[in-house]
């Protein structure tokens, strides 16, 4: 039996073109993100809008970066997602509030510079739905991810792990399928390398990069 193609979240979708376009070029996830000073950031009500757009077994993922308890209540009860992804620096112990509270699935971002960045999966295996890998922001002020910075992918080489992963973090419609077969991923996340401005996304670049991710 074949496998499964490599699952593609787009994220950070601003704009209803770009949803149809992701949509139609194969995407699996489509994220919209919760996060003020984030230039895709999106209010409830448009983020409503989109998700509308979006058709059944596509998944509608919201980002957000530790929010607290009434944000989540409030977003929520305005726009319909299927998995929360959290950006920031939860704690296993808060995520598995937030999946408690909410009753969604919950996809925990780590972010990845080295080696040792990478003990902290293990706790949040226990706790959260899917993990994914991103790279740690290099400066203090830069945005928890987004920012096109890739990490070292031959530190996640052969590795497993007990929950579903993606990977994030510098993935173009060029290197993404080299980052596949180098890290074994069956799940890749992609945001300013499918933009032609940010929070714009190119329906070529996502077209690529789909298909790349495919092989």
């Amino acid at each position: 039996m074949a496998a499964e193609p490599v699952a593609v979240k787009i994220c950070g979708l601003t704009r209803e073109q770009d949803v149809s376009a992701a949509v139609a070029a194969g995407a699996r996830y489509l994220g919209f993100v919760f996060f003020p000073r984030s230039p895709r950031h999106l209010s409830h009500e448009a983020a409503a809008a989109l998700a509308a757009e979006v058709p059944p077994g596509v998944a509608k993922v919201a980002l957000t970066v530790d929010a607290e308890d009434r944000a989540l209540d409030a977003l929520l009860a305005q726009v319909p997602v299927d998995l929360l992804q959290l950006h920031g620096k939860e704690s296993p112990t808060r995520v598995a509030e937030i999946k408690a509270r909410t009753g969604l699935p919950v996809m925990k971002a780590v972010g990845v510079a080295e080696a040792r960045d990478l003990a902290a999966l293990d706790a949040y295996q226990d706790v959260a739905d899917q993990i994914l890998l991103d790279a740690k922001p290099s400066h203090a002020g830069e945005l928890p991810g987004g920012n096109g910075l890739s990490f070292d992918w031959t530190l996640i080489e052969g590795r497993q792990w007990s929950k579903p992963w993606m990977l994030a973090g510098g993935l173009t419609p060029a290197n993404v399928a080299r980052a596949i077969a180098l890290t074994g991923a069956r799940q890749v996340d992609v945001s300013s390398g499918v933009e032609s401005a940010p929070g714009q996304k190119d329906a070529d670049r996502m077209t690529r990069f789909i298909a790349a991710a495919h092989g």
